[in-house]
């Protein structure tokens, strides 16, 4: 097979086409770097609303130490603080360089708005009603065609390049299983989202298939903090043309609570004094699912989200939110809105340093293939704040490491033959499931299972669907054509980010942030103020330990 693959050299390659894949690519051109970028479509951020920049003027209590803070805070302890510090540091720069290739922002009067999302003491996520993830994605990708940056739109990463303990690039093919391409690079960022939509009810787009966690994986690299899963508390069902769409909690701040089938304001006594505010979405989500147990939910564990305290010209800065609910006919400010949680984002994945290097030699990765920087927990509106800084600090680390490394020695042809080897060794069985069989079955496991409240009894249930689902995978699926052995590369993806989720979730016996035991409901600082571990010993066995917080 390596006769038939395409070679093309570069020296930094960015895997993954959202705000994370291009920033890094942006960045590392800047440094002076070739760069290409590979991407099968353009993730969850082009649905990113605003990002957090703390204020440092005489007007503002906030400040760097204060936003830093927060999300130490919000991340119940547990947060890398080296990350934590890059994040606070360079929010203003990296905002100033959005300004700079002409990124729209909403403006009251001459300054920057900034709204005040949950988890945040202060003000501080600027947006723009139509979103800076889709605004800042549409000018970065106008702006790299500008500036020499090659792009493969519509590819998939098979697997990484690998020459002893190093990365050398990846093995790209289209999603039809076609035209294999080999992109040697120095570097390579990965940027491809976090754990996709592992779970059945899931906000992830369908190109966020779990990768950067199994790459990273085989690649020899650590996750960490794999338990906190969170689920965006306030995601529409009814109406049912709108269902899958987040109802942004930046809403509380302007006016919107959140109701039981009874009318009750329910927040105001989950969280006294306060409501849907200063508290995070873990544990509003916590809030909605303690509200369906108690049977005041609406039948499938549904809450109102109630409009009608929300100024109409405030109501109406959330455009694309109104419009869809229009075309759904129904009237944003009356409603009904019902909604009920979702998993939407992840704390954890692949182990960095404040330079975004994973350990791996030529291996760096950014945004939610990246975990520690939010602990147990994702403040409101850091999750664009990490895609856009740490995607401009991964390119330039990538780029300043490429510039030493030279690939030209290499033995190329083992290299290629051993990448090409994972997709043409996909075990084949007539009768075997389907790779869609085995993702659906890791959606329902990890739904029935590993959701907002678990135990020890669910989670070993867990454990035991997903290895008799890799035993079923490595006795063979039903592959008639060649874009289903790309599907079985994306299920045994599916399969090995579950795992390492489902086991973390065993290993952390207490309650933090998004991981809730119903047997271990106490916070154990004692024993659990550290990060859960998660490496790959050999080809079915993950390892999982602790280690300390940075």
């Amino acid at each position: 097979m390596t006769a038939t693959i395409e070679t093309v050299d570069t020296d930094v390659l960015v895997l993954g086409g959202g705000l994370a894949g291009f920033r890094a690519a942006s960045a590392a051109k800047r440094s002076g770097a070739r760069v290409l970028i590979a991407y099968q479509a353009r993730g969850a951020s082009q649905h990113i609303i605003g990002f957090n920049v703390p204020r440092e003027d005489a007007e503002s209590p906030d400040s760097i130490a204060a936003y830093a803070r927060d999300t130490v805070e919000g991340g119940y302890g547990i947060n890398d603080r080296r990350l934590v510090d890059v994040m606070a540091v360079r929010a203003a720069a990296a905002l100033r360089e959005l300004i700079d290739i002409g990124v729209p922002l909403q403006r009251d009067g001459g300054a920057i708005a900034r709204r005040h999302l949950s988890g945040n003491t202060f003000a501080r996520s600027v947006y723009h009603p139509n979103g800076i993830g889709r605004l800042a994605l549409d000018r970065l990708i106008e702006l790299s065609g500008e500036h020499g940056i090659q792009k493969l739109s519509g590819w998939k990463a098979i697997s990484l390049l690998q020459h002893a303990s190093s990365v050398v690039g990846a093995l790209l093919c289209r999603r039809d299983g076609s035209q294999p391409v080999a992109v040697r690079a120095a570097s390579t960022v990965l940027a491809m989202g976090g754990v996709g939509a592992i779970f059945g009810n899931s906000t992830y787009p369908p190109d966020i298939t779990a990768d950067s966690y199994a790459f990273a994986l085989d690649s020899g690299a650590t996750l960490v903090d794999m338990e906190f899963v969170q689920f965006e508390p306030t995601v529409i069902v009814e109406p049912g043309p709108c269902c899958g769409m987040e109802m942004p909690t930046a809403m509380f701040a302007d006016g919107a609570t959140l109701r039981n089938r009874l009318g009750q304001r329910f927040m105001l006594a989950h969280n006294p004094g306060h409501g849907e505010m200063q508290i995070e979405k873990a544990k509003i989500a916590l809030a909605i699912q303690a509200e369906a147990m108690a049977g005041r939910a609406e039948e499938g564990g549904t809450v109102l989200f109630d409009t009608s305290g929300i100024p109409a010209a405030r109501l109406e800065s959330y455009m694309a939110h109104c419009k869809r609910l229009r075309l759904a006919g129904i009237d944003p400010m009356r409603g009904p809105i019902w909604v009920k949680p979702a998993a939407h984002s992840h704390m954890g994945g692949i182990r960095i340093d404040a330079n975004c290097h994973t350990g791996v030699d030529g291996l760096y990765a950014a945004g939610e293939a990246s975990g520690g920087v939010h602990g147990a927990s994702r403040i409101a509106g850091n999750g664009g704040s990490d895609a856009i800084i740490f995607g401009g600090v991964a390119g330039a680390a990538a780029a300043a490491s490429a510039g030493s490394q030279d690939l030209s020695g290499l033995p190329w042809t083992d290299i290629l033959a051993r990448a090409a080897d994972k997709l043409a060794s996909v075990p084949v069985r007539a009768d075997g499931p389907r790779p869609d069989d085995i993702k659906n079955a890791v959606r329902k496991t990890m739904l029935d299972h590993v959701g907002i409240v678990r135990t020890e009894r669910d989670l070993r249930c867990a454990l035991d669907d997903l290895r008799v689902l890799h035993d079923e995978l490595r006795a063979g699926l039903c592959v008639a054509r060649p874009a289903d052995r790309v599907k079985a590369l994306e299920a045994m993806s599916f399969v090995m980010a579950a795992k390492a989720v489902a086991c973390s979730s065993l290993e952390r016996t207490e309650s933090r942030g998004a991981h809730w035991r119903e047997d271990y409901p106490a916070r154990d600082d004692d024993k659990w103020m550290c990060h859960v571990s998660v490496r790959k010993i050999d080809a079915d066995q993950l390892e999982i330990g602790r280690c300390s917080i940075e």
